[in-house]
């Protein structure tokens, strides 16, 4: 992988990252933009009520809002259209965003372009052009964890309206934060209770895998080195979690055999995700939202937890969208209307041939 950084006309960030040292492409395009210096106004208060945190960024009020594709601000720059990415073709490009959530001393947040092709998805990605994204999770991860401020990193992919998507081109974005976010901690806090309850022998992640391996309903997908299963209390219509099958804390920890196997896995995954609902040329892609869940760095417990991906989409069928409603929203108590072993089923039916 060749990496090169360089700058955005008001100073912020933004690192190509291409598959080979040896690419003849030079990655030095500069940006032409009269960009005035980036204006953030980013706060993080703790809810003494719920115990967690919330962030408070009111300057991203005015971001960029669903842009035609003629002027979306990620596609590759063209004569007389500069964009976020100077150059006229990139494999991977990873920037600090320009409206950030978390800034300064409260965190950073980038946006990773996955591919040059506005009209692409993840799931169309190469084998290839896959690995080379989960080695840009890897690096961002690291990069970011060696932050002072910086606890955890969530690497994550938003697609479609539906999920509440800005920007339509194939990107994702990755959150440095400077506290553990709530639903880790949730995490945490139920595998301390496990470990207590199993005198120490049991590690929760490891037990729940193990539990859907030998159950079988709801595994979607098995491989020598990863885990795709949907959980037994699911709270999306469709929710897959992705394990390695050696429990490691984040990214950094993966051998290379899980690296190698990943791309098929994963994409594998997103094209079922795209398959759920049938080819209707009328039916938008499902939406979906696939998200990281990496251990907390400078923390105690981090050899306690297990890397994992989560993938769920908000649509419960042709159409039809899963809204967060009065006990979802009020109380934090999900209704499925997809039995977690249906889901489980149908994303099988729809496996590759």
């Amino acid at each position: 992988m060749r990496k090169t950084a360089t700058k955005l006309a008001d100073g912020r960030e933004l690192i190509y990252y291409d598959l080979h040292d040896g690419v003849a492409v030079l990655r030095d395009a500069t940006d032409p933009r009269p960009l005035p210096p980036t204006t953030t106004v980013t706060e993080v208060r703790h809810d003494p009520l719920l115990g967690d945190d919330v962030v408070i960024a009111s300057h991203r009020q005015t971001r960029t809002f669903l842009p035609p594709a003629e002027a979306c601000p990620l596609c590759p720059s063209s004569p007389g259209r500069p964009t976020e990415i100077p150059a006229s073709d990139y494999e991977v490009a990873v920037f600090e965003n320009r409206f950030p959530s978390l800034a300064g001393p409260a965190g950073r947040c980038e946006v990773v372009c996955f591919t040059p092709d506005h009209h692409a998805s993840f799931a169309g990605l190469t084998d290839a052009r896959a690995a080379l994204v989960l080695a840009v999770w890897t690096d961002r991860t690291a990069e970011l964890a060696a932050l002072p401020s910086v606890r955890q990193v969530f690497c994550f992919e938003n697609r479609g309206e539906e999920i509440g998507v800005t920007l339509g081109h194939p990107h994702g974005q990755i959150y440095a934060y400077p506290f553990v976010t709530p639903r880790t901690e949730r995490m945490l806090a139920s595998a301390a209770a496990h470990a207590a309850r199993t005198n120490g022998r049991g590690n929760l992640f490891d037990d729940i895998v193990a539990a859907e391996r030998e159950d079988g309903r709801r595994i979607v997908l098995a491989s020598d080195h990863w885990t795709a299963f949907v959980p037994y209390a699911a709270h999306w219509p469709y929710e897959v979690h992705l394990y390695p099958r050696r429990r490691v804390p984040d990214l950094l920890a993966l051998d290379d055999a899980a690296r190698t196997e990943f791309p098929q896995v994963y994409l594998e995954l997103l094209r079922r995700f795209d398959r759920i609902f049938g080819d209707e040329p009328s039916l938008p892609p499902t939406p979906y939202v696939s998200a990281w869940h990496q251990a907390p760095f400078q923390d105690p417990r981090r050899s306690e937890f297990a890397l994992h991906l989560e993938l769920f989409t908000v649509r419960r069928a042709p159409g039809k969208l899963k809204f967060l409603a009065g006990s979802e929203s009020g109380m934090n108590v999900f209704i499925n209307d997809v039995p977690p072993e249906a889901a489980a089923e149908r994303l099988r039916e729809v496996a590759s041939q």
